[in-house]
């Protein structure tokens, strides 16, 4: 897998409020700021000859999507997508993931305005590596993630990113759809409601708008059927962690055992599936280094509900305005109502 797939959407966020410390958050206020200055629009780039004519071409990808996902998706129009910036650099920001050694609860981290996320975001590198090397000496497990795309939940215009260009055009596109999707709807304290949400949107739009434009793209369906095989595989050795970590929670030598023998087992299943992928080795970077508990968390938060999301479709006759409907109704429940809700409609899928 290249270092970009498994990167995962994020909200860094500007917590820009009268008593704003400098520090952290004057670091985001510095990087938004830096993002923000870089921006040309997109239309500017198009009509300028000296434009790369590959990345002219990217661009006006995004600019379909951008309308499509408008008129045929019922996403924002607003400002966003519509403008590009070049960071150099090969990740917009990096977040770092936590938890306990033999727990699968995320350290999560709060905010103004947006509440507690299971992450937290750094423009800096070497911020965010010093942050993980801070927790790892707690104890915590921690895994620090490249990304190359989040969303300001339509608090600024999200320009199109540099960091993006190195995708497939299906991988771009579905891209848009997923950050217009977070300034839909967004959940403050739900990161699992909110990712779920903006991949299905992601999955299923991309598939609409493959289909409408009668465009082929069988490498992003292969690509989505070893996804979701190596995504299964993770997803279940989080349940067995999960239930062996509940088991032994007394009995420190049989849970560091049962920790090992997990990630043991899903290192030899990746290597079988390798071999049903014809020798491909796109996810041999997420091995490297030490598997732990923090590196399987984004997995949970981001593909949980997707199955809850997908019979929601269904079941609005996959009218993407009754959908967002839907899912912004299911947004107003309270917390324990809207978890009962997604776990009645993932039975039903």
């Amino acid at each position: 897998m290249r270092r970009t797939t498994l990167a995962l959407s994020t909200l860094p966020l500007l917590a820009l409020t009268g008593c704003m410390r400098m520090g952290y958050y004057g670091h985001l206020a510095q990087g938004q700021w830096a993002l923000l200055q870089a921006r040309v629009p997109i239309s500017t780039l198009l009509a300028d000859r000296d434009t790369d004519p590959a990345l002219a071409a990217r661009l006006g990808l995004v600019l379909d999507a951008r309308r499509f996902a408008v008129t045929d998706l019922g996403l924002p129009d607003n400002g966003s997508y519509t403008q590009y910036a070049d960071l150099h650099r090969d990740a917009v920001v990096w977040n770092v993931f936590a938890t306990p050694r033999y727990s699968l609860v995320p350290r999560e981290v709060c905010h103004p305005l947006v509440g507690c996320m299971a992450y937290q975001g750094f423009f800096d590198l070497s911020r965010a590596e010093r942050q993980a090397r801070k927790l790892a000496a707690d104890g915590l497990d921690v895994h620090v993630a490249p990304v190359p795309a989040y969303s300001t939940l339509g608090w600024f215009d999200d320009p199109v990113l540099n960091t993006m260009m190195g995708w497939s055009n299906a991988q771009l596109v579905g891209t848009v759809f997923h950050e217009l999707a977070h300034q839909q709807v967004f959940v403050p304290d739900d990161t699992a409601f909110n990712e779920s949400y903006a991949s299905f949107v992601e999955d299923a739009g991309l598939a609409a708008w493959l289909s409408q434009r009668q465009l082929n793209e069988p490498d992003w369906h292969l690509l989505r059927g070893r996804r979701h095989d190596f995504v299964s595989a993770v997803l279940e050795t989080r349940a067995r962690l999960a239930a062996d970590y509940e088991r032994y929670r007394d009995q420190p030598v049989r849970l560091e055992a049962a920790r090992n023998a997990a990630f043991n087992d899903l290192r030899n299943r990746c290597d079988a599936l390798r071999a049903t992928w014809g020798g491909w080795r796109g996810y041999d970077h997420w091995f490297d280094g030490e598997l732990n508990n923090a590196k399987l968390l984004p997995f949970g938060l981001y593909d949980a509900w997707t199955g809850a999301f997908a019979t929601l479709f269904r079941d609005s006759g996959e009218d993407w305005p009754r959908f967002h409907a839907a899912v912004a109704a299911l947004a107003e429940q309270p917390a324990e109502a809207r978890q009962q809700a997604l776990q009645d409609l993932l039975a039903a899928d």
